[in-house]
């Protein structure tokens, strides 16, 4: 028996991508991303109260808080207005 492959997201990741996509089959613009590096990141973050010595996810939280960065970065320069949107709706604090 082959385990069952899903070329759709998860639950979870299609109820952020409905929030803040832009058009019906938007999965990639910045929002979307930043969305689904944010909930990411917090989930990795409850993760590191029991495991407090995996090193090796500590490294991709900080390369996804990098990339977070960089597209919020991204999105002040072209965009300030739907920056600052993005940031009330997401509760980060910038």
């Amino acid at each position: 028996m082959s385990p069952k492959v899903s070329s759709q997201p998860e639950a979870p990741s299609q109820s952020v991508i409905g929030k803040f996509r832009l058009h019906q089959t938007d999965t990639g613009s910045p929002q979307v991303q930043v969305a689904l590096l944010t909930e990411r990141i917090n989930q990795l973050s409850t993760h590191f109260q029991s495991h407090k010595k995996d090193f090796n996810s500590r490294h991709g939280l900080l390369k996804m808080v990098s990339r977070r960065r960089s597209l919020l970065e991204y999105l002040k320069r072209h965009n300030e207005d739907t920056y600052r949107t993005l940031l009330d709706a997401l509760n980060l604090r910038k």
